[in-house]
């Protein structure tokens, strides 16, 4: 089993959890450890040096994971439902053939929101970053630098959704936040990051 990562604060290089000595809130490697404990001793303010994942690349990275999601749900909803269909007119009930599209409908949302959501909570919650995320090196974290646990993935899925109902300017924000922070990010207490130079 491999252990757990968590980046430094003051490098932001992957580490060992258990090799990051804490101090206050921030956890430090071992390179870092003796210059860092040096500057609190002379009163240096701290500084952050990770490089969070700002607007455009996270945009792109998600529209590469909605490709992903996007023909990957419609594989499973055409082996559930087959090809959709439509009813012909009744002259008499006009809206006879949109109710009865209704059921079929509703049941492709439901599997289009649950591979969603299977999706984007087990690669966060697993490897840190969905697939669009890693082909940029970026990974979600806790202020911290450490991973985030399942329930938080879960959580930031349905705080992502909660953008959509805000006309998208959840996820613009991000573009004028200083660690660059989406609502969702903001909801969940989580930030990304870039893990490559």
């Amino acid at each position: 089993m491999t252990p757990e990562t968590t980046f430094c604060s003051e490098c932001g290089r992957p580490t060992p959890t258990g090799e990051l000595a804490r101090f206050g809130d921030r956890l430090i490697c071992g390179y870092c450890k003796d210059a860092y404990a040096q500057k609190l001793r002379e009163g240096v303010p701290a500084q952050n040096v990770v490089r969070y994942g700002g607007f455009w690349i996270r945009f792109v990275a998600y529209f590469i994971d909605s490709i992903i999601v996007s023909i990957g749900g419609s594989v499973i909803q055409l082996a559930i439902f087959g090809l959709p269909t439509v009813p012909a007119p009744d002259p008499n009930n006009p809206f006879g053939p949109l109710m009865s599209l209704m059921p079929q409908l509703v049941g492709r949302m439901a599997v289009g929101t649950v591979l969603s959501l299977v999706y984007f909570t087990l690669f966060w919650w697993k490897l840190g970053a969905s697939p669009g995320m890693m082909a940029f090196g970026l990974r979600v974290v806790r202020p911290t630098g450490a991973p985030i646990g399942l329930g938080r993935a879960i959580g930031r899925y349905f705080a992502m959704l909660l953008n959509m109902f805000t006309l998208y300017i959840g996820f613009i924000i991000a573009g004028f936040d200083r660690e660059k922070r989406g609502l969702h990010d903001m909801i969940c207490d989580t930030r990304v990051i870039h893990t490559r130079a």
